[in-house]
């Protein structure tokens, strides 16, 4: 189950890499972020059918029926908390909870650890990843297993077929940073800077959203919205860029360059062999979510995107951070035990450091996040604020 655009994705991903043999069902928990029909529609492509979007009740309902020996919980860490421990809470017989992160968790945060305590296993993408949150739940305790995993979008380094010339830029944007609304233009202003000095390349501003969908983040700045201010200021060429959404792997399948601020997308893009930069012009820090990027190798200047020049990832970094061996990974096998413990009764809960009455009160507020339908949620403005802390997660 999952509850936005990004976390869908990757849910979507992770169950087809399942053993032969299991039988899974995705459904959309809604939310006041549930992704837009087609946003699901993308996120899931190639699927037979989109999944439903179904309320808390509707949920717990169909986990009855469906008597799962998983939960896939792939939601936002304070919707994960209030799933496992009151929506499915007491589910005969009872599941293996699993969750994770959907895309580059480094630094690990205590946050993200924190709220999906209560999950028998916690799934991660990099050796990296794995020993920075074993530290966090050693010091802080609580939590099950961490398990290891490719991640799943990474088509195992397999390239898309290429069904035409390869004379895109890609820049994939990111709902959280830059922050500042001059930095997100300076962005725009050096791809127009680039599709003017080469005409022969198709510059595409990949969006995780339309303007008016929802994402797991909101996006003050919409880079839509950004460049027809430009244009109508006559800073840019109108048409000089494009706009476009739908799969990432679709669209690097033409590209002859990839350019982001801190985007997973540029994990797919190393995945298909396309040259990358990652600007580290407003900073290589956590709280540009783009720590991780340094020693590979990838890190540029807008001067150099405006140049077209784009780089390779250092092999060494690439082994340490998201490209490790299959071989490696194995939250399928331990995924596969914490099962066998459960049909025999042996499975120990994992302990949530969310449990007492200390953060009740914050339970309650999360809830509504699941139980009431985004257009009647009414809450005072203070309600709000403390809702929006608590839900500002990873």
């Amino acid at each position: 189950m999952a509850d936005s655009d990004s976390y869908l994705k990757w849910a979507a991903y992770l169950l087809e890499g399942l053993p032969s043999g299991c039988t899974a069902e995705l459904t959309v928990v809604r939310t006041p972020i549930t992704p837009s029909p087609a946003q699901i529609h993308a996120a899931v492509a190639g699927a037979a059918t989109d999944p439903p979007v179904l309320s808390a009740r509707a949920l717990r309902k169909a986990a009855e029926r469906f008597r799962p020996d998983v939960v896939l919980v792939a939601c936002t860490g304070p919707v994960v908390d209030v799933l496992v421990s009151e929506v499915l809470a007491d589910l005969q017989p009872r599941p293996v909870f699993v969750s994770g992160l959907p895309g580059i968790s480094i630094p690990a945060t205590e946050k993200a650890w924190i709220f999906r305590s209560g999950c028998d296993l916690f799934v991660l993408h990099s050796g990296r990843e794995v020993e920075e949150f074993s530290a966090i739940g050693k010091e802080l305790g609580g939590g099950g297993a961490i398990g290891l995993t490719r991640l799943p979008f990474l088509h195992n380094g397999e390239e898309v077929p290429v069904t035409g010339p390869r004379n895109r830029v890609v820049f994939a944007t990111q709902a959280k940073v830059p922050k500042r609304r001059e930095d997100r233009e300076l962005i725009l202003l050096a791809l127009a800077d680039l599709a003017a000095r080469r005409p022969d390349l198709d510059v595409v501003v990949k969006l995780r959203a339309l303007d008016n969908e929802r994402q797991t983040h909101n996006e003050r700045h919409h880079y839509q919205r950004l460049w027809q201010s430009l244009e109508g200021e006559g800073r840019v060429r109108p048409g000089a860029v494009r706009f476009a959404v739908g799969p990432m792997h679709e669209h690097l399948a033409h590209a002859a360059g990839f350019v982001t601020v801190s985007s997973t997308a540029a994990l797919e893009a190393i995945a298909q062999s396309v040259p990358l930069l990652v600007l580290s012009d407003f900073g290589v820090s956590a709280e540009m979510i783009n720590l991780v990027f340094e020693g590979s190798g990838l890190l540029g200047t807008l001067e150099d995107l405006a140049q077209g020049r784009f780089r390779t990832p250092d092999p060494a970094w690439c082994r340490a951070n998201y490209f490790h061996p299959q071989g490696e990974s194995d939250w399928v096998s331990q995924m596969v035990a914490l099962v066998g413990q459960a049909r025999s009764g042996r499975l120990v809960p994992a302990s949530s450091l969310l449990d007492g009455p200390q953060y009740a009160a914050a339970r309650r507020r999360a809830r509504l996040r699941v139980e009431v339908p985004p257009n009647v949620l009414r809450v005072g403005y203070r309600a709000k604020r403390r809702m929006r802390r608590y839900l500002n997660v990873f």
